[in-house]
């Protein structure tokens, strides 16, 4: 169906001919075009179809297996209706892990954001509050459980104090309220769908001066593929996708990495990354040490904040070797350091002075007197 033919019809029989065609079962199943798949997702972003009938979209064309062209579509539904603005940075890196976020080994991406900052990488954490499967760990939870930045701060607020601090944190609350009035039903739905995959590589913040990094991953193999064509026509300038430890990006520890890089205008490079490979001792029997005894320990949230900001004051831990570890990846990749060793070092020596933790107080400090 054509846009011309799409305007002629109503929202109702729109979505009634689309679920005819991807909901009769694995064999009999039809793919819809890029136009259509972007016209189905746009009628749930806007609320003009029944619940159960985006429900029954939403499983379906994850049950027939998307096509690259509907993925293409989908994504193009969801950036349209993002709410976007510049920041005036010269680069951002958006950090982008799966908006379940995590429920099993301790995983400190919310603390490695200023560090990074330090270093000379500004950087974000795009999430949002904990969604269906796993209703884990995400950043967003970070902020409002443990720190208790109030839920009604404002998009313009949060960008404000990126501006300031040069680093942060964006909720879909904040960038795509459509996206985010879907939670209750993709709580219904239990499974993941294409919602899952996309969210993470919109693009709400944008670097005034250019230099846009996007860092997200990937949790079955397979989806790599759209996700690298999706980096291709989107206007970040590099893209960072790779499968992490529990499906985030700390690439690399817990087993090797193969990860995917897209510079703008260039093809995909494909590479694999492993700590054990990299790193001589000491620092990869720190790296192991402190990787093997989180692993006997549960994600919780009062937990994972005390050993991260045992680590941002004095560098002590097992926090600390996974936040410098996570740094020299991003640091390496997009370009502030010429190799991953030298990533790890300069990471550590923030750790050690303790000027990381003090400029996440300052944010948090910032953050609630904003509001």
């Amino acid at each position: 169906m054509d846009s011309e033919s799409q305007n002629s019809v109503s929202a109702g029989d729109r979505m009634k001919s689309y679920l005819e065609r991807i909901a009769t079962g694995p064999r009999m199943s039809k793919d819809l075009s890029r136009e259509e798949a972007e016209d189905g997702l746009s009628l749930i972003l806007g609320g003009e179809v029944s619940s159960v009938r985006a429900a029954v979209f939403l499983i379906a064309t994850r049950m027939k297996l998307e096509t690259l062209e509907e993925n293409i579509g989908f994504w193009r539904a969801l950036d349209r209706t993002t709410v976007k603005q510049s920041v005036n940075l010269d680069t951002l890196l958006q950090v982008a892990d799966p908006f379940d976020g995590f429920t099993r080994t301790p995983y400190f991406g919310f603390f490695v954001l200023p560090v990074l900052s330090l270093m000379g990488l500004p950087a974000y954490g795009f999430s949002s509050l904990p969604l269906a499967p796993k209703f884990g760990i995400t950043f967003e939870a970070i902020l409002q459980d443990v720190y208790k930045l109030p839920a009604s701060d404002s998009a313009r607020q949060r960008v404000a104090l990126i501006e300031e601090f040069r680093f942060g944190y964006l909720s879909t609350r904040h960038a795509h309220p459509s996206l985010e009035q879907l939670r209750t039903l993709r709580t219904e739905i239990v499974k993941r769908t294409m919602l899952s995959t996309f969210e993470k590589m919109l693009m709400p913040l944008q670097a005034a001066a250019g230099g846009n990094y996007l860092a997200t991953t990937y949790f079955h193999r397979g989806y790599e593929v759209p996700m690298m064509e999706i980096a291709r026509m989107s206007p970040y300038d590099q893209t960072l996708v790779g499968n992490g430890m529990e499906g985030t990006t700390l690439f690399g520890v817990h087993k090797p990495a193969r990860l995917f890089i897209l510079k703008k205008g260039n093809p995909v490079r494909e590479t694999n990354l492993d700590f054990k490979a990299t790193f001589s001792s000491p620092s990869m029997d720190e790296i192991a040490a402190a990787h093997d005894a989180l692993r006997k320990q549960t994600a919780t949230l009062g937990e994972l904040c005390n050993l991260g900001e045992e680590a941002l004051k004095q560098n002590q831990g097992p926090a600390a070797p996974l936040i410098a570890c996570q740094c020299a990846t991003f640091a390496h990749l997009f370009g502030i350091v010429p190799s991953l060793p030298e990533g790890y070092d300069a990471a550590k020596n923030i750790l050690h002075r303790g000027t990381a933790y003090t400029l996440l107080m300052a944010y948090l400090e910032k953050a609630r007197v904003l509001t």
